[in-house]
């Protein structure tokens, strides 16, 4: 029988924006039972509560920092006491700083970026997967990485060691719920660039156009309900990875660099002007 969140619950983190509301609508609009939302923002989570009202589905929003384990921890036994056990996690929040790595601030942009992006993942998950797992129920984790953490991209060495640790984190848990024959199985989706305004001023790699976020989310949301490992968006991330680890150091280089444009398409980044630090997943 194919996985559906018909009378599930599911919990969407960076849901105040962007993708992560996108995925909180998909959720109501199938049914879910009750839809949670994390977010940072308390104004867009307001917004997003009365937005998905007229879809029926029972909504609760917790004003959470993915980037504390204290305000994970604190979130996760309120949705267990007030909602129950959720059969669906979006690990969806996360930032970006781009720049050169010795540009970065020590505090406000490397451990900020690592604490959000590949911590808050693990810490999410962690707080909800021994209760998951209790009640023996097929479920789902959307962990959401990036076409950056398996190529290297100039301007975003702290953001792309993050993305590598999501995804090496989340097929080994893949593995691991597997092996020991738990029916919740773990997707990570790894996209290129996408059209919301988090990497404003950033430029696809050629053949590699800014994906709409509608799209990415669609291909997202029934891959997971699939159970697939992977979801990578477009066909050139595949393809990118599948030329790195076949060519030489240097000619990749020359290939990444003056052909794919690869290593220049965070030359004219701006980045989101009006999100809040910890907006919404649109990641590369």
């Amino acid at each position: 029988m194919a996985f559906t969140v018909r009378g599930r619950t599911v919990l969407v983190t960076g849901a105040g924006m962007g993708m992560g509301r996108l995925y909180a609508e998909r959720a109501a609009r199938e049914g879910a039972g009750a839809v949670v939302l994390w977010d940072i923002d308390a104004r867009a989570l307001e917004d997003v509560v009365a937005h998905l009202a007229p879809h029926g589905a029972t909504v609760h929003s917790y004003v959470v920092d993915v980037g504390s384990v204290e305000s994970i921890r604190a979130a996760a036994a309120a949705v267990l006491n007030d909602v129950g056990v959720p059969d669906v996690l979006v690990n969806n929040a996360g930032i970006v700083r781009g720049a050169y790595f010795w540009e970065h601030d020590h505090l406000a942009d490397i451990d900020l970026t690592l604490r959000v992006n590949a911590a808050g993942p693990m810490h999410v998950a962690r707080a909800f997967l021994p209760a998951m797992i209790a009640q023996g129920r097929a479920g789902r984790i959307l962990n959401v990485a990036s076409a950056s953490g398996t190529l290297s991209v100039p301007r975003m060495s702290v953001y792309a060691a993050s993305k590598w640790a999501v995804i090496g984190w989340s097929d080994s848990l893949r593995l691991e719920l597997r092996a020991a024959r738990h029916p919740i199985a773990v997707t990570t989706l790894i996209p290129s660039y996408i059209r919301t305004g988090m990497f404003e001023g950033a430029r696809g790699p050629l053949m590699t156009p800014l994906m709409e976020p509608e799209y990415v989310v669609d291909r997202a949301w029934n891959g997971m309900l699939g159970g697939r490992a992977r979801v990578q968006l477009p066909w050139t991330v595949q393809l990118a990875g599948t030329l790195r680890a076949v060519l030489p150091q240097p000619v990749w280089d020359v290939v990444a660099g003056r052909v794919l444009r690869i290593y220049s398409s965070m030359d004219h980044f701006t980045g989101r002007q009006d999100g809040p630090a910890s907006e919404t997943k649109d990641t590369p």
